[in-house]
């Protein structure tokens, strides 16, 4: 017998999203008779403790008798179970020094940790994620940002819908002026911008002529890395090369900068990858970006006007394009910033269902039978001690 949990998210603030929906929980439960599902109460999770109980799985406060718990957002220190294996997005493979203190809680309390972002194909393609729904929502409200900065139209929320198909709806019948959107990234977030840009009825343009005319039309270009870097050397750019020495890169997408109204970012970023621009470029002639939409959200990352988080309440901040201060947003001389780190909550529903499908779809099985090589290679912590594949975290979990 497995026993699962659906944990209650603790983090402040408050996120809604759930790693198995209702239909799902039952669905595993009647095809998997080895298998119990419990589920943490919570006043905010997307769906109800009364749907879980309609669905025939039990709501319960006390998760001590499951083998495996799932959350989404990274475990308050005071929720955390001793010796219990913990799914979640622990934002810690980077050294994030905020969640210092909850790798230093999990190795006291022998967690096994197994991190979503760590699930990966063979290739290095991640398995599971929130990055679609992220790209549409972030997508959604850049175009919004950029209608409330011109006065051009007008775009609602995505939160005030009650899923996406009803958010489709209110696309129906609106023009967008002729404005030009770089789109960067090839992996979830991005096929989440582009999904938004075929809605609105953007016509994607190539790089070459993007860069070299005006539309009568609202276009887009979509930016891989072999059109963004460059080997500094030999002007090259190899994939697999790239991510193993990024440094010996530079960003070429500073050329886009005079002809991009609208910036959708949604690449990856680490510290040691070229950033798209530099902070002194928000104030050379010519800078014509307005909007930038930092879907992927690294402070001071790939977007260096990147200032930190803002929240799904009031996403848009404005970024002084002469002394880089953070302002109000919509302000002459400034630039808009939409950088809001919990995107897919704006559709939270949706998000988790599709969440959960890819779960089901690539990850469960593998728990349930035990022994995988894709579940070993993405657990940071067995029972509170560093695995090999991440023994570069000593330090930071060094205490």
């Amino acid at each position: 017998m497995l026993v699962i949990g659906l944990i209650r998210e603790g983090k402040v603030p408050s996120d809604n999203r759930v790693a198995l929906t209702p239909g799902q929980c039952k669905w595993l439960v009647k095809h998997f008779p080895g298998l119990s599902i419990l589920v943490q109460s919570s006043p905010h999770r997307c769906f109800s403790d009364e749907e879980y109980r309609q669905a025939g799985i039990e709501v319960t406060e006390d998760l001590s008798s499951c083998d495996v718990l799932f959350g989404i957002k990274e475990v308050p220190v005071n929720m955390l179970i001793n010796d219990k294996t913990y799914f979640f997005f622990s934002h810690t493979k980077k050294k994030q020094a905020y969640n210092q203190p909850l790798m230093h809680a999990m190795v006291d309390r022998h967690i096994t940790l197994i991190d979503y972002e760590c699930l990966e194909h063979k290739d290095g393609q991640r398995i599971i994620g929130f990055g679609f729904f992220a790209g549409i929502v972030g997508a959604h409200n850049g175009i919004m940002a950029y209608g409330n900065r011109t006065g051009a139209y007008q775009l609602g929320r995505v939160r005030e819908v009650h899923d996406y198909r009803e958010l489709i709806h209110t696309y129906f019948g609106m023009k967008l002026p002729n404005i030009k959107i770089a789109v960067t990234g090839t992996g979830r977030v991005a096929h989440g911008i582009l999904e938004i840009m075929n809605l609105l009825d953007v016509q994607e343009a190539e790089p070459a002529e993007y860069l070299r005319q005006e539309f009568d039309y609202p276009v887009y270009v979509h930016l891989k890395g072999t059109d963004l870097y460059r080997h500094r050397q030999n002007g090259t750019y190899d994939r697999t090369a790239f991510h193993a020495h990024p440094d010996s890169y530079e960003c070429v997408f500073n050329q886009y900068l005079a002809h991009t109204d609208i910036l959708m970012n949604g690449i990856y970023w680490d510290q040691h990858i070229p950033r798209l621009f530099s902070m002194e470029d928000l104030q050379r002639p010519g800078f014509r970006l307005q909007t930038i939409a930092d879907i992927t959200d690294d402070k001071n990352g790939s977007v260096p006007c990147n200032l930190g988080d803002a929240t799904i309440e009031s996403p848009v901040y404005g970024v002084d394009k002469r002394t880089g201060a953070k302002t109000a947003p919509y302000l002459p001389g400034s630039v808009d910033v939409m950088a809001v780190g919990n995107l897919p909550n704006e559709l939270p529903r949706d998000a988790s269902k599709f969440f959960g499908e890819q779960l089901i779809k690539y990850v469960l099985d593998d728990v349930r039978k035990g022994g995988s090589a894709l579940i070993e290679k993405a657990t940071i912590l067995q029972k509170g001690q560093l695995t090999p594949g991440f023994m570069y975290l000593r330090d930071y979990a060094a205490h």
